[in-house]
């Protein structure tokens, strides 16, 4: 049997189990602590109520919810609102309530909650960039199909047994494990896309990849928040980590063999990924595979390591604190959130891909590698800086997620062809090992700029901040990188 563009169906693979990474990435930060509306009442309704109601009681609301759950808050711990000649009192619920961690009364509970999850997430982080060096190293000597295995089944089983979380220990322990298996897909798709594409097809394929992550992104709000609203967190946990697991099966039979040996690839096929890979002068040199102390002593690749240290925190803070900036700011409910946060999704998904086209689109009308790699850098942090302005200075919640779209689809445009350079520095068993250092230097940028987060208590002040971080990002990849080349032994 030959499967006629069988790179393809390899890269929808990967874009697919992207998708289910961020869905189980999302799962912590859209249920730590969600706003409930309840309908304010002035009597008992006679019968079961079919929508969450609350009764005033003294300085205290009977609240209760559609399923006839009962719980008393104190009138200081909700917000009212008016909403179509309706009040609401909106009361905060989720995980971080459910297991003690933090006290609807307290009048600290939101910065509480961001402080805690900023805890999670930099344990979270520091798992996923110790998974990134070695993902990278692991995935270039066991390959692509064994290290996919092994990332999607740790995770998998991570997210699923977060669901037995008792406290903030079990929690974290549980984030961390799958930190460890998340990190792998990075650097893997790197490589895997190194064998698959030939060279002016590689952006493509990772913006591909890029914009998976986006339609993840975007998904994540809506499945999660409608699960956690019909099953509770410890339900959606299970379901959603279960979803990597059954992936395992047509990623083992699809990807058998690479390009060269796989039974189903076409010769015309074969011969047109391998003619498209960048000429190497000394291949058996590089077969081998450089050190990390090699890869570090050549400063083109600098570029790949302080350019993403820089630039990836961008993205991170966004993922994080997302919900709850919605909720804190807007005061957006729950299914409000669900139904906003997926918008600025939408801006990555096509900055990704743009981004990807854009830079082989210069290619195809000859320029080089170098130049369309800069161009597509240049121009996706020129997005960057005014959306963020006017994202923080926006009124509403409608305007801020449009603006923060446009952030996140140049932060992708600029990431897509950042992410591809390790693949037009290098070939063989040192792609995976480059995007391997680039990751992890992107996880110390993201955990120094959680904990300096910490500090800063208006979300305004807080996101203006990331805008600084493109120059920083443009200059370390401009004056490092030099011509954008193979780099010859």
């Amino acid at each position: 049997m030959k499967i006629k563009g069988l790179r393809w169906y390899i890269i929808g693979l990967i874009m697919l189990i992207t998708v289910i990474n961020y869905l189980d990435r999302g799962t912590l930060n859209y249920m730590w602590v969600a706003n409930i509306d309840y309908r304010l009442l002035d009597e008992r309704p006679s019968a079961q109520p079919d929508c969450n109601i609350a009764l005033l009681t003294g300085d205290h609301y009977l609240l209760t919810d559609s399923k006839g759950v009962q719980q008393t808050v104190a009138t200081t711990s909700v917000v009212k609102k008016e909403k179509d000649g309706v009040t609401y009192i909106t009361n905060r619920e989720g995980i971080a309530i459910d297991l003690g961690l933090i006290e609807r009364d307290d009048p600290e509970a939101s910065q509480k909650a961001k402080d805690m999850l900023g805890v999670i997430t930099i344990f979270f982080m520091i798992a996923y960039g110790i998974s990134q060096l070695v993902s990278g190293r692991l995935y270039d000597k066991i390959g692509c199909r064994k290290g996919f295995f092994g990332s999607v089944l740790i995770w998998g089983l991570a997210d699923a047994l977060a669901s037995l979380s008792r406290g903030m220990v079990s929690l974290t322990c549980f984030r961390m494990m799958l930190g460890l298996g998340e990190a792998g897909p990075w650097p893997g798709t790197t490589k895997s896309n190194a064998e698959w594409f030939p060279q002016k097809e590689r952006a493509l394929a990772q913006g591909l990849f890029g914009a998976a992550a986006s339609v993840g992104s975007i998904l994540a709000p809506i499945v999660i928040l409608m699960l956690f609203i019909a099953f509770g967190w410890q339900v959606t946990f299970v379901i959603v980590g279960s979803l990597g697991l059954l992936w395992l099966v047509p990623w083992l039979v699809i990807n058998k063999k690479g390009p060269e040996e796989h039974p189903w690839i076409t010769q015309q096929e074969r011969d047109y990924i391998i003619n498209g890979r960048p000429v190497c002068k000394q291949p058996a040199a590089e077969d081998k595979g450089k050190s990390w102390g090699e890869l570090l002593r050549e400063k083109k690749n600098w570029s790949v390591i302080l350019g993403r240290f820089f630039l990836d925190p961008i993205w991170w803070m966004f993922v994080t604190f997302l919900p709850l900036y919605l909720s804190d700011v807007f005061h957006l409910n729950i299914k409000e959130v669900a139904f906003s946060a997926w918008v600025p999704y939408v801006g990555a998904a096509i900055g990704s891909i743009a981004g990807g086209w854009y830079s082989g689109w210069l290619i195809s009308r000859g320029h080089t590698v170098n130049y369309a790699r800069k161009a597509a850098i240049l121009l996706g942090g020129a997005i960057i800086i005014p959306s963020v302005i006017a994202a923080i200075s926006s009124a509403s919640a409608a305007m801020a997620v449009v603006y923060m779209a446009l952030v996140l689809g140049g932060f992708q445009f600029f990431m897509t062809n950042l992410q591809t350079i390790p693949s037009d520095l290098h070939k063989g068993k040192s792609v995976g090992s480059l995007a391997g250092l680039g990751g992890a230097a992107a996880v110390l940028g993201t955990i120094l700029a959680i904990l300096f987060s910490g500090y800063i208590t208006s979300w305004t002040l807080l996101f203006s901040l990331l805008a600084a971080l493109v120059p920083l990002s443009w200059l370390a990849v401009f004056l490092t990188v030099g011509e954008i080349k193979q780099i010859e032994q």
